[in-house]
């Protein structure tokens, strides 16, 4: 598996504009939780323009659809991450500043050790696994697949 590494992308529709003050406590976490990620055990790669994060990346036709993409050496060091840092308490706390949306929001998917995935990779496994479900070409963390 160390030939791979895992990148993952996910969007999420804001609420409102990011300087507005619905998102203020979005925002202003943002630089703590990306040096988190970039201190982490595994951290490989993130997406993020010279401001150090992504939220100006319009990826999508939406203003309010962003976009965050990363890359992890496993399964293991991005699942510790999200779920086992501080950044839970983003997640916990998304409801706030986040709207639902009904479809796929996150991929996960293999790439060759070195390669950087882009926004428009990113964007096609998310497309694959609204229509098609977990593959080893998009897949989720509750339903993961080894590299092939």
């Amino acid at each position: 598996m160390d030939r791979y590494h895992l990148a993952q992308i996910n969007i999420a529709r804001a609420r409102d504009a990011m300087d507005s003050e619905t998102m203020t406590g979005f925002v202003s976490r943002l630089d703590e939780i990306n040096a988190l990620a970039d201190a982490a055990p595994g951290f490989i790669w993130r997406l993020q323009t010279a401001d150090g994060d992504a939220t100006s990346i319009q990826a999508f036709d939406d203003p309010l659809l962003i976009v965050n993409m990363s890359v992890w050496a496993d399964r293991d060091a991005l699942r510790a991450y999200v779920y086992k840092s501080l950044h839970v308490e983003l997640i916990r706390d998304r409801d706030a500043w986040f709207e639902k949306i009904a479809i796929a929001h996150q991929a996960l998917w293999w790439v060759p050790h070195g390669h950087t995935p882009t926004v428009e990779e990113g964007k096609a496994r998310l497309q694959h696994l609204e229509e098609h479900g977990p593959t080893t070409y998009a897949f989720t963390f509750a339903k993961p697949f080894d590299p092939v």
